[in-house]
């Protein structure tokens, strides 16, 4: 009986240790971390900023060189290296910083604390952090500020182009100014959603087919309006000849002409274009 009694607390311990490692339950098993993960998100103007850390409890210590060591690098939190992610380029400080995602390292001193941006942003600790990963470091001031139990992230002084970082923690703040150039940001957007090559495809389908010349100089034009470039321009000019406009067509392959061999590769038909150019002035 007492065999048998083992052998079914075997088959359950097996049972159980086999359900445990179905990778659902595991992933869906958590235990609370001593400081647990946080995310603040701000969008400016455009362009989405997104801090991910950990937060840190006082707990009774003394934060300010000693938890934290004064002149050396701290990966700014607990756990994983804090890290800032924003869809757009960045004046950080007045310094450009490009699109991405860079993790957050700090060095703390009483008087000056260094921000660096690194862009290793899957080291695990301030002992893998590395100089030559640096994409931009700035000096700020810290300054006291009312008690803050667990490390805190924050926006603040939001414009609609700029906003201040705050990072607060015990007695102290730290803070720097993002700025976006969001009116050149929007431009920029728009110039990547509107694309110049159909029109022009659009436009060249008449011009091959000798089918709705006006409609195609429309689609040219719409073409050329978004970005003047060689290959459009080729084939306006083609079209202008085509409808009888032989000056207007000589200027602009001269000008189509011009930009090709501008280009670092010359194209492939460019000097069939200037074949043709020849041609038409006699």
């Amino acid at each position: 009986m007492k065999c048998y009694m083992k052998l079914q607390q075997l088959i359950l311990a097996a049972f159980i240790l086999v359900n445990l490692s179905d990778s659902s339950l595991s992933q869906g098993f958590r235990t609370p971390r001593p400081s647990p993960n946080a995310s603040v998100n701000q969008l400016l103007g455009v362009t989405d900023i997104t801090i991910h850390y950990s937060r840190p409890g006082v707990k009774d210590r003394v934060i300010w060189g000693e938890l934290v060591p004064y002149g050396k690098v701290w990966r700014t939190g607990a756990n994983e290296v804090t890290s800032i992610t924003f869809t757009d380029p960045l004046n950080i400080n007045g310094n450009e910083l490009a699109a991405g995602t860079y993790g957050i390292h700090t060095i703390p001193n009483e008087n000056e604390w260094t921000i660096i941006f690194s862009k290793n942003t899957e080291v695990g600790g301030s002992s893998e952090y590395k100089p030559e990963n640096d994409a931009l470091q700035i000096k700020v001031k810290p300054q006291q500020a009312e008690f803050q139990e667990r490390m805190l992230f924050t926006f603040s002084d939001l414009t609609d182009n700029s906003a201040i970082v705050n990072l607060n923690w015990e007695k102290l703040k730290v803070s720097f100014k993002v700025e976006a150039e969001v009116q050149s940001i929007v431009l920029e957007k728009a110039r990547q959603m509107v694309d110049w090559s159909t029109p022009m495809q659009a436009a060249n389908y008449c011009l091959q087919n000798n089918i709705n010349l006006d409609e195609g100089m429309k689609w040219i034009d719409v073409s050329t309006m978004i970005n003047e470039n060689y290959w459009n321009l080729r084939i306006k000019a083609r079209l202008l000849e085509k409808k009888g406009n032989k000056q207007e067509a000589i200027s602009t392959m001269e000008k189509a002409i011009g930009l090709g061999k501008a280009m670092e590769n010359k194209p492939f038909d460019f000097d069939q274009m200037e074949k043709l150019l020849v041609e038409w002035k006699g």
